[in-house]
């Protein structure tokens, strides 16, 4: 190849290298979106948990709908207060307030106080056991106590206690609705802590074979709803539902005569109180194997 062709080549190259450039910076201006810089700055604040909790898909997505003021900085409940404060005073608002909400366990159920129909043995998850024959307790709808739940908790706000029943650290929780999702059984919901009224099970049994399956069931005697202010509690089938909407009239009054405690009081976000009526369980061994 001589001198001419290789100056030809480089020319062509040169030209061909200015073209794509400039066909790529109109491109950029063409198609270049703005992007608010403090949208980067926030989610430099933010723990990057990614978790959920505050109802976004992630951390850059509460990022975007804060600087877009749809949302507040609040709303991040894994942060800390200095932390969402630090988001407001960068743009320039209040940092607004946010009722917080913890995972509450809709059973009581635990191993001393609820019978087993059969042994599990195969893989150690709820998940797992829950295909099986339901997982071998004889309330169907209780909780299996295999902590799929507490090993899905990245706050560490979950553990299970001496009887396999989980137990929420309302300090540690974060309401990211991990728990939710993962127990098969659908006893976890997310309640705020003004929910203090509360029915510690979900049992669909008729009242005889709750009680005969689980010690602490709720067997839809009735009593609560002749207790509370009127509206409060109602009877769904074999279970006592509380109705929030009426949250403000909710008693503890209401509890005090539930003979299995399946109806809690929360006295605080960590600890829940039975009623007077409620039978006193101090069994800690787990009741036997029965088989039917």
């Amino acid at each position: 190849m001589d001198f001419s062709s290789l100056a030809l080549s480089g020319v062509f190259m040169a030209v061909l290298g200015i073209g794509l450039a400039g066909l790529l910076a109109a491109a950029n201006r063409k198609l270049y979106v703005w992007e608010d810089p403090r949208i980067g700055e926030v989610e430099e604040l933010l723990p990057k948990s990614n978790c959920g909790a505050c109802g976004q898909a992630g951390c850059r997505a509460f990022a975007e709908k804060v600087v877009e003021g749809e949302i507040v900085p609040a709303q991040c409940t894994v942060s800390a207060p200095v932390q969402r404060q630090a988001i407001a005073d960068l743009l320039g608002v209040d940092a607004g307030s946010i009722e917080k909400k913890i995972a509450r366990l809709a059973c009581g159920g635990g191993r001393h106080v609820a019978f087993l129909r059969a042994r599990y043995a195969g893989l150690s998850t709820c998940r797992a056991a829950a295909v099986v024959g339901g997982g071998g307790k004889e309330c169907a709808w209780g909780c299996l106590g295999l902590g799929d739940c507490a090993d899905v908790c990245g706050f560490g706000a979950i553990t299970l206690d001496a009887h396999g029943l989980p137990v929420v650290d309302a300090d540690k929780c974060t309401a990211c609705n991990d728990c939710v999702e993962v127990c098969p059984k659908g006893l976890f919901s997310l309640e705020p802590v003004s929910h203090r009224l509360w029915i510690a099970c979900k049992n669909r049994a008729d009242g005889d074979t709750a009680e005969a399956s689980c010690e602490v069931a709720c067997t839809a005697c009735g009593k609560c709803v002749a207790d509370a202010p009127p509206g409060v509690i109602r009877l769904d089938g074999e279970l006592a539902v509380i109705e929030y909407a009426l949250n403000d009239k909710a008693e503890r009054v209401a509890a005090d005569r539930c003979a299995t405690g399946a109806i809690v009081w929360w006295e605080h976000p960590n600890l829940a109180v039975k009623g007077a009526a409620a039978r006193r369980i101090v069994r800690n061994e787990p009741l036997p194997l029965r088989v039917q």
